[in-house]
């Protein structure tokens, strides 16, 4: 073959091969373009908004004067969403209900707050109950039915506090429900 026809040969083979290489990135950029987008998460702080530094606490506990042998319950902010029930103090530890009278079909979050006094009334000490929502659901799967309104709980007498607490008061800081 001539050198020419080499030089002429070769020159045909680059432009073919750009070309085809052309037409493959045009083709890779367009279905690009067509392709969805990655989506990014979303914002979830507000602005102004600060997280809670510190447990929910209830004022009421600190007016509050129950009489030895006795619990009572604090007032809070969704008295109007349940009841109380059962309430019992022997000492060592609280015990109670709460009956969610709101219309709703599970508790979300729920904490209960006890404050201990002493024989004269007044306030010692604190300690809570937590509504554990992943025990809850676990227990609603072995039931087979609908989520029950009531929680009971108990809450113990912090062990620096026992024999100095002789009544208690319990309310809620904390429901959120459906």
């Amino acid at each position: 073959m001539k050198p020419r026809v080499v030089v002429v040969l070769v020159a045909v083979a680059a432009l073919a091969f750009g070309g085809a290489l052309a037409v493959t990135r045009a083709l890779s950029a367009e279905k690009s373009s067509d392709a969805v987008p990655a989506r990014q998460a979303a914002v979830t702080t507000l602005p102004g908004l600060t997280p809670a530094t510190e447990d929910a606490a209830l004022p009421s506990l600190r007016s509050l004067h129950p009489a030895p042998r006795t619990v009572t319950q604090a007032a809070g902010p969704f008295d109007d969403r349940f009841e109380l029930r059962g309430l019992s103090f022997d000492g060592k530890q609280v015990r109670g209900s709460a009956q969610i009278t709101s219309d709703v079909s599970e508790i979300l979050e729920l904490e209960v707050l006890a404050g201990f006094y002493d024989s004269r009334g007044g306030l010692v000490g604190t300690a809570r109950y937590v509504h554990d929502v992943e025990e809850a659901h676990a227990k609603e799967h072995q039931a087979g039915g609908p989520p029950d309104e009531a929680e009971p709980f108990t809450i113990a007498v912090p062990g620096r506090l026992r024999g100095t607490a002789v009544s208690a008061a319990v309310g809620v800081p904390v429901l959120v429900n459906e």
